[in-house]
């Protein structure tokens, strides 16, 4: 699980079957600090994130899981949203 900060969205017009409805976000990795750390990635998003939102995401397996039906085929999953972080 990792912090990430939503930048923008990602238009597809033809999905894998258990991505359709889904929407892509463009998501900006995070450490601790909210310092960006690598670069951009595309995430599905399966709890309503707007652009500029904190958000925590997982990656491979957990990422795929976090749809349904499971094993859809993507690297990143946004899974919530944060209100707040302390470190």
């Amino acid at each position: 699980m990792y912090l990430g900060r939503v930048v923008g969205t990602v238009v597809a017009e033809q999905k894998c079957e258990g991505l359709v409805g889904k929407r892509l976000l463009l998501v900006q990795p995070l450490d601790h600090a909210q310092v960006p750390v690598g670069p951009v990635e595309v995430a599905v998003d399966t709890v309503r994130a707007g652009s500029g939102d904190l958000v925590f995401l997982v990656g491979s397996r957990e990422a795929a899981l976090a749809l349904e039906p499971s094993f859809v085929p993507v690297d990143a999953a946004v899974v919530g949203i944060v209100d707040s972080v302390h470190a």
